[in-house]
């Protein structure tokens, strides 16, 4: 009897489960490969799919082929179970010892949780729900599948062979020197067991359904020595500039240059604003890749304002659009209920699900929210990626923007890429986050520094002075003006305040200004595509000499290459301050910029503490400062300053750096690496029960994931069909296409979508202002409701409408 895994809609051929079962296997060997675990994932690849061994899979699949436009209900016949019983029946139940265990628990719950999540070995309701799929579930067909597997794919010898290896790997795993936990090294590597069992599963079916032959893995060590080359040629026409801070440049460029002969770890790289530090690193990463042979080159940056600008001098440098990812959001909304895979055919939204972009390119641009998604997140979208971080070359950008309730999962996922991933780190900011100061601590070596003799970079880059008007609380009205007052004296002017309706308030009052003065709005209400419009238009009015005045959000502060004469900061943290002092004689066009820090009375920081207790921090030092003159060395921007700010910051927002679930009384860090003793959920069972349960590993990876967000609002993506190209794009949603032509709109979508928040987005939907997409999966917004200078419009209102296909 023949029993297929998929069938062609198109040509009716079938791919058999066997030929399945092995194709995710040598996918998953390869992928486990990179941390030294090949037989570990590659024992997921080989039994995740051991339930369709089955008669009632195989009438399902009959069925669905026979009747495409009436298929059986999914998820009506469970496939994913019967590997991860075979596990534990042979390893927990029988030959119980301490590596087949945790194997059997680690591999076992990435394969029952390869539709849905990784199930928790112990829930809020002191419950195993991986026990309860691999031990207590009843599988009718249970010995068939079994038999089948090992007559068909591996012998019972073979197969207990095998098992061996993946223990010894396992238990080599747990040799390697590490500042983790025992129970967060675990943690991490079912994690890593289950991204690689997802892109290995749709990987493997994206082949079949594209006809598409096995190819080798792509090593990028001579493309990444040829962009090398071509970056050493365009630093070389830098040579002739000169001038102060253009020596300076290069002397840090060269730092990068020679500390890329290191070998992989974490570095810091403190270069200041304006130090060049985008192709200063860039050295740094492509030097280190070809040297070390890494696979890819990730830049994880705060805003993807920066990606835009920033993708886009690195596609001119290296030469090459088609190996440059820019990955802002995720297009497609995520079902989180299980979605066992067992449908007939491949339809448009199994393709639309395969198509969903798994880094699997040599250079990545992305945000420090999808970073941390690829890590903490629910559900398998975001999860596929994370072994595509091992054996990479990872560039933080403006790193002191890591959320303050991500700060003790962020530096655990750093551990775990340098221990274990075989991946280098570079934390690159002016003003270096005290990552080190804090309980779950961020261990780096005491010459991670890769610029030397920081006090004299520093002194060397001072082009600003940094004006205190925080005495004189300034409504919308006041500082209308105090701009105009200032725009007398100057030609440019950049104002940046804390919230998008602050900005939008300011930038429609100052629009009665003269017309001679040009004012332009930024939020991350507008798409990336028209941002990056505005900033092209901005910067082409600078180079003029039109009096210009841009009213922005902090968006704007972290990488964005433009230069101001003047600059007035809303008080903030005092990172933010430095980062707003960089958009202000950036080149050193002038003797000394001016950045003036003002209180804005209008500004509702309600809901965003970490902004508030910053104001609150630098207020103190600014206080402290103007009663000492030669406090922190006369300079609020010092580093002295810098490191005092942190500190006081992370010791104030102390409760919150281990991202606290409070529906639980706990905090995601206790749920995911807790041992025994702390697990507040493992107390819990020990309290009823008078025993621990019979589990090695105790983590809630799902509960985790279920509370996780990075920034606290949850928001949707959605498309606008924002200029010629998102039109385009827009139409094309509803057609036709094949997985390739689906991942490339994907990709293109990123550049014409928004986050909304939930309120705004029942607003849309009051007025009318939102189509949808695929069973709802991805959402339009009209063009109605998007207006052509500041973005996203609530009300739907802003003039002007097109048809939607």
């Amino acid at each position: 009897m023949n029993y297929a895994a998929h069938f062609r809609a198109r040509d009716g051929a079938h791919q058999s489960v066997e030929e399945h079962l092995r194709g995710v296997q040598r996918l998953a060997e390869m992928m486990g490969e990179k941390i030294g675990v090949r037989h570990i994932t590659g024992l997921a690849g080989m039994l995740h799919d051991m339930g369709k061994f089955s008669e009632a899979f195989r009438l399902y699949l009959q069925n669905a082929f026979e009747h495409p436009d009436t298929p059986p209900r999914r998820g009506s016949v469970d496939h994913s179970t019967a590997g991860g019983k075979l596990l534990y029946k042979l390893y927990h139940e029988q030959h119980i010892h301490q590596f087949t265990g945790i194997l059997a628990e680690i591999v076992g719950n990435a394969i029952i949780s390869h539709h849905s999540d990784l199930h928790d070995f112990l829930t809020p309701n002191l419950e195993s729900d991986y026990l309860k799929r691999v031990k207590e579930k009843s599988l009718e067909e249970y010995e068939l599948s079994e038999s089948l597997f090992f007559e068909r794919v591996m012998t019972r010898e073979a197969f207990t062979s095998y098992v061996d290896c993946a223990a010894k790997e396992l238990e080599d795993y747990l040799a390697v020197t590490s500042t983790l936990t025992v129970e967060a090294r675990l943690m991490f590597l079912t994690k890593y067991v289950f991204s690689v069992l997802i892109d290995a599963d749709r990987t493997d079916t994206r082949r079949f359904e594209e006809d598409e032959a096995e190819s080798a893995t792509i090593q990028y060590s001579t493309l990444f020595k040829g962009y090398y080359e071509r970056l050493q040629h365009r630093l070389s026409s830098f040579s002739m500039l000169d001038g102060t801070i253009h020596n300076l440049r290069r002397e840090m460029s060269e730092h990068c240059d020679r500390a890329a002969e290191q070998a992989s770890s974490i570095y810091t790289l403190s270069i200041p604003t304006g130090g060049g530090k985008t192709l200063a690193s860039l050295r740094y990463a492509l030097k280190h890749a070809f040297t070390h042979s890494k696979r890819r080159i990730i830049y994880v940056l705060p805003y993807t304002t920066i990606i835009e600008q920033n993708a886009a001098e690195v596609r001119r440098i290296l030469e090459d659009d088609a190996n440059v990812l820019e990955h802002h959001s995720n297009v497609i909304e995520q079902d989180l209920a299980d979605d066992e895979d067992v449908e007939g055919r491949i339809d448009i939204k199994q393709k639309w699900k395969l198509a969903k972009d798994n880094w699997d390119v040599p250079v990545i641009f992305t945000t420090m929210v999808q970073f941390l998604n690829v890590f903490y997140d629910s559900g398998s979208r975001s999860i596929r990626r994370l072994h595509q971080l091992s054996e990479s070359v990872i560039v933080f950008d403006e790193v002191q923007k890591v959320p303050v309730t991500c700060v003790s999962l962020f530096n655990q996922a750093l551990h775990f890429l340098r221990d274990y991933g075989r991946s280098s780190l570079v934390l690159c900011t002016a003003t270096q986050p005290a990552l080190d100061f804090v309980e779950h601590k961020l261990s780096i070596g005491a010459h991670a520094e890769i610029i030397p003799d920081l006090n004299r970079i520093a002194v060397a880059f001072k082009r600003v002075e940094v004006i205190d008007r925080t005495s004189e609380a300034m409504t919308n009205d006041r500082l209308y003006a105090f701009v105009e007052e200032m725009m007398i004296h100057c030609n440019s002017t950049l104002v940046i305040l804390n919230t998008k309706s602050a900005v939008k308030k300011l930038f429609l009052l100052l629009q009665s200004l003269r017309p001679s003065v040009y004012v332009y709005h930024l939020s991350t209400s507008m798409c990336p595509a028209h941002r990056t419009e505005i900033l092209s238009e901005i910067k082409e009015r600078l180079r003029s000499k039109d009096k210009v005045i841009c009213i922005s959000t902090p968006l704007i502060e972290a990488g964005v290459d433009i230069s101001f004469e003047r600059v007035i900061r809303s008080l903030s943290g005092l990172d933010s301050l430095a980062q707003a002092a960089g958009r202000c004689n950036r080149h050193g066009e002038n003797d000394k910029g001016e950045v003036y820090i003002i209180h804005h009375l209008e500004e509702k920081l309600d809901n965003l503490p970490e902004i508030r207790k910053g104001r609150e921090i630098s207020q103190r030092i600014l206080i402290d400062m103007k009663e000492d003159p030669a406090y922190h060395g006369g300079s609020i921007l010092s580093a002295a300053a810098m490191t005092r700010y942190f500190r006081e910051f992370y010791k104030e927002m102390s409760g919150q750096l281990d991202y606290p679930v409070p529906q639980h009384n706990t905090t995601m860090m206790t749920l995911l690496a807790a041992p025994r003793t702390q697990n507040l959920f493992a107390e819990g069972y020990y309290s009823k029960h008078k025993c621990y349960p019979s589990l090695f590993l105790l983590n809630s990876c799902r509960t985790a994931g279920q509370h996780f967000d990075v920034i606290d609002n949850q928001t949707t993506s959605v498309i606008v069909p924002y200029d010629q190209k998102g039109k385009e794009l827009v139409a094309d949603l509803n057609g036709d296409r094949n997985i390739n032509e689906l991942s490339l709109m994907l990709r293109l979508a990123q550049r014409y979508s928004i986050q909304v928040y939930d309120q705004e987005l029942r607003q849309l939907n009051q007025y009318g202002g939102l189509v949808s997409y695929l069973d709802g999966k991805v959402l339009v917004l009209k063009e109605s409701a998007y207006h052509e200078k500041f973005g996203l419009d609530v009300s739907n209102d802003s003039g002007f409408e097109i048809q939607l296909y």
